[in-house]
C-alpha cells in the first residue's frame, strides 16, 4: 500500500494537486492582499497623494473629541454626528493638501525659527504670566492625540496658507458707491414719542387664593426646583504635587537655556521699508536711488512706475518674517543701509532698514532659575502621567479614594456639591486645584456615573480621583417650603401681565387713528419725545430709546406705532422723525465701514481661493474608504 502511494506521488497528477493545494493556503492567508489587488486603499487622493485611512481616522477622531467637549459630556454622537466630522476632517486634510501643493509650486517656505515664534506667540499657550508654557501645549498634545511633529507640520501648513491667503486677500477693494450706501442705512437716525409702562409703576393686584398659588408653583416647577447634587470623593493629582521629586541636572539646564532665552528675553526689532517690483533691473535701481538718499515717497513713485508699490512694514522680529532669504537680508543690513534685491514668489523685494532695537535677556542666574522650573514642570507633567496610572490601578484594586490618596501623598476631599459647585446651603463649595481646575472637577464629578466606584479622570492637565457614590435628582421643591418665593413671583407675573394689558390698548387705541399723546394720558402715562437712535441695538442710544423697540421704529414709517417688552416693563411708540446720514461729513465711519466691506470681500476671496485650489489639486474621494472613516 505504501509502495502504492509512493509511485502516486511521484505522478505528474499528484503533483499537480499538490501545487493547487500550496496555493490555495497560500492565497487563504494573504486574502485581503488577493482581494485589495489593483483597488485604491487611499480615503481620497489629492493632485495624486493618497491621504491614508490612517491618517483621515486621526483627523476625524480629533475633530469629533474637540466637538464633544465644546458640547459637553452628556451628547451622545450617531451616525449623522460621526458621518459629518469625517466628512468635515476629510475637507480640511484635502484642503490643506491643496495649499501645499500651491505652495511647493511657488516656492513659498517656512523657517523652523518661524514656526517656533508662531508657536511662542499663541495666547492659548502662555501662562498667567504671559510667557509661553510647555506644559499647556503638551497638554493640548495630549487632548488632540498629536505628537510635537504633527504639530510643527500643521503649523508650518498654516504659515503657508497665511502666505498665499494674504496675497490673495490683499487684492479686496470697497467700491465708493456700496461703502456710502452701507454707511447711510448704518447711520440713519430716528426720534419717537414713547410711553412706557414700568413694571415698578404697575397697579397693585388683589391677593392671591391658596388655588391660583399652587397652581403657579405647578406651572412652573423650573422656578420651584431644587438642583441635582452630587456627593464625591474627590483627590487631585497636579504637577505642581510632584514637583519636590522632580531633579533637574544641571546638563538639562545648559542644553534648556536656549529655549528659555527666546521666551524669556526681549529680541531684536528692526524698523523697515519696503520696495517690491517685479524685475531685478527695477530692483537694482531702486537699491541705488534709496542708497543715494531718496526718500520713502521717492521710492514709492519710482516702485509704482515699474508697476510695484513700496511701503512700511513697520517693526518686527527675525522670527515674523516667514520668508528665511528676506529675513536674512533684512537682519543682516546695518542701521540705515539697505539690502541687496531678494526674490521672492511675489516678485524681488528691496528692503530699508531704518532703526534697529537690539534684543535683550534676563541676567544668567534669572535665566538658569526659570530654566530649571519649567523643566522641573516638564518632568512633573510627565510624571503625573505614569503617577495617574498606577493611581487607577489602585483604585481597580479596591482602595477608596481616601487610601489611595494617603499612599500617593494626596490631599482628599469629600464634597456635595450641585452644577454651579454650590452646597445645600446655597455657598459656594471650595474643590482640590483652585480656581484654575474648578470647572474641569466639576464636570468630572458630573459626568462619572453615580455608583460605578472610584476612578481616575483627566481635569485640567491634571488628574483627578473621585468616586460618586450617591446623588439627589433635581425635585420640585414642597409648596410649604417655598409658598414666599411662589407668591413674590406670583405677584410678579399678574403685575406684568398687567402693564401688557395697558400697553396692548394703547397700541390699538393709536393704530384705530387716536392721538398718540392723548391716548397715553388716558391710559395714565406721559409720553416723551426720545432719540434720535441708531438702528443698532448694541450701539449706544442717545436719547434713552429702549434698544427693544428699535427693530419696530427703524421698521415703521413715521406716524406709525410700535410696542415691545422691555428690561424695565412695556413701551410703546410713534415714530416721529427720521434722521438722514451725513455720509460727506463722516469720514471715519467711511473708512470703518470700507474695512468691515474689504473684511467680508476678503473673506469670499479666500473661500474662492481655496475652491480654485481643490479644483486644480483633481481630489478624488473614495466612499467606501470614507465609510471606514466614520467607523461604520
Amino acid at each position: 500500500m505504501i509502495t502504492a502511494f509512493r509511485r502516486l506521488a511521484g505522478t505528474w497528477f499528484a503533483k499537480g494537486l499538490f501545487i493547487l493545494l500550496v496555493l490555495s493556503f497560500g492565497i487563504w492567508g494573504i486574502e485581503d492582499v488577493v482581494r485589495n489587488f489593483g483597488r485604491d486603499n487611499a480615503v481620497a487622493r489629492v493632485g495624486g497623494q493618497p491621504i491614508e485611512l490612517t491618517e483621515a481616522q486621526n483627523a476625524a477622531r480629533r475633530e469629533g473629541q474637540r466637538i464633544q467637549r465644546e458640547l459637553g459630556p452628556r451628547f451622545e454622537p450617531n451616525d449623522a454626528f460621526r458621518n459629518a466630522v469625517a466628512r468635515q476632517a476629510l475637507e480640511n486634510l484635502i484642503a490643506g493638501r491643496a495649499q501645499g501643493l500651491e505652495a511647493r509650486r511657488m516656492g513659498v517656505g517656512v523657517s523652523v525659527d518661524a514656526i517656533r515664534a508662531y508657536t511662542f506667540s499663541i495666547p492659548s499657550f502662555q501662562g498667567a504670566d504671559g510667557r509661553f508654557n510647555p506644559l499647556i501645549l503638551n497638554q493640548f498634545l495630549r487632548q488632540n492625540d498629536l505628537s510635537e511633529a504633527d504639530f510643527t507640520r500643521l503649523v508650518a501648513s498654516d504659515l503657508e496658507r497665511q502666505q498665499l491667503i494674504g496675497a490673495v486677500r490683499a487684492g479686496a477693494r470697497s467700491p465708493e458707491v456700496l461703502t456710502r450706501q452701507l454707511l447711510a442705512f448704518a447711520e440713519e437716525k430716528r426720534s419717537a414719542d414713547v410711553a412706557e409702562f414700568p413694571l415698578l409703576s404697575a397697579p397693585e393686584v388683589p391677593e392671591p387664593t391658596e388655588a391660583q398659588l399652587t397652581r403657579f408653583h405647578e406651572n412652573n416647577p423650573a422656578q420651584f426646583s431644587s438642583p441635582e447634587y452630587r456627593e464625591a470623593a474627590l483627590a487631585l493629582l497636579t504637577p505642581e504635587v510632584l514637583l519636590p521629586r522632580v531633579t533637574v541636572t544641571d546638563a538639562e539646564i545648559d542644553a534648556g537655556l536656549d529655549a528659555e532665552r527666546e521666551r524669556s528675553g526681549t529680541p531684536e526689532r528692526r524698523t523697515v521699508e519696503q520696495a517690491l517690483v517685479s524685475t531685478k533691473e527695477a530692483a537694482d535701481a531702486i537699491r541705488t536711488a534709496w542708497q543715494g538718499g531718496a526718500d520713502l515717497a521717492t521710492i514709492k513713485a519710482q516702485a509704482e512706475a515699474a508697476g510695484g508699490s513700496a511701503l512700511e512694514m513697520g517693526t518686527v522680529t527675525r522670527a515674523e518674517m516667514p520668508v528665511e532669504n528676506l529675513a536674512a537680508a533684512v537682519f543682516g543690513a546695518p542701521e540705515g543701509g539697505v539690502a541687496e534685491p531678494v526674490q521672492s514668489p511675489f516678485g524681488w523685494h528691496v528692503m530699508k532698514v531704518t532703526a534697529i532695537q537690539p534684543g535683550a535677556e534676563p541676567p544668567l542666574d534669572e535665566l538658569r532659575a526659570r530654566t530649571r522650573q519649567s523643566l522641573a514642570l516638564e518632568k512633573a507633567a510627565d510624571m503625573t502621567f505614569e503617577e495617574a496610572n498606577k493611581l487607577e490601578d489602585a483604585l481597580s484594586s479596591g482602595a477608596t479614594v481616601e487610601e489611595a490618596a494617603q499612599r500617593f501623598g494626596l490631599t482628599p476631599a469629600r464634597v456635595t456639591v450641585d452644577k454651579e459647585g454650590n452646597g445645600r446651603d446655597g455657598r459656594r463649595v471650595e474643590l482640590p486645584g483652585g480656581p484654575a481646575a474648578r470647572a474641569a472637577v466639576l464636570e468630572a464629578i458630573f459626568a462619572s456615573p453615580v455608583g460605578s466606584g472610584p476612578r481616575v479622570a483627566e481635569a485640567a492637565g491634571s488628574f483627578v480621583a473621585l468616586d460618586v457614590p450617591s446623588s439627589t435628582p433635581a425635585a420640585l421643591r414642597p409648596f410649604a417650603t417655598v409658598e414666599a418665593e411662589v407668591r413674590r413671583a406670583w405677584t410678579l407675573d399678574a403685575r406684568r401681565r398687567a402693564q401688557e394689558e395697558r400697553a396692548a390698548a394703547l397700541l390699538a387705541a393709536a393704530q384705530g387713528g387716536k392721538d398718540f399723546a392723548e391716548a397715553a394720558r388716558e391710559a395714565g402715562v406721559e409720553p416723551v419725545r426720545m432719540g434720535p437712535a441708531l438702528r443698532d441695538p448694541q450701539a449706544a442710544t442717545p436719547g434713552g430709546i429702549p434698544p427693544e423697540l428699535l427693530p419696530g421704529l427703524f421698521a415703521a414709517k413715521p406716524g406709525e406705532v410700535t410696542m415691545a417688552a422691555t428690561a424695565a416693563g412695556f413701551a410703546v411708540a410713534r415714530l416721529a422723525e427720521v434722521v438722514a446720514a451725513d455720509v460727506a461729513a463722516d469720514t471715519a465711519g467711511l473708512a470703518r465701514v470700507k474695512g468691515e466691506v474689504e473684511g467680508t470681500m476678503q473673506d469670499d476671496l479666500e473661500a474662492q481661493f481655496a475652491a480654485a485650489l481643490r479644483a486644480r489639486a483633481n481630489v478624488t474621494i473614495n466612499p467606501a474608504m470614507l465609510e471606514q472613516v466614520a467607523g461604520r
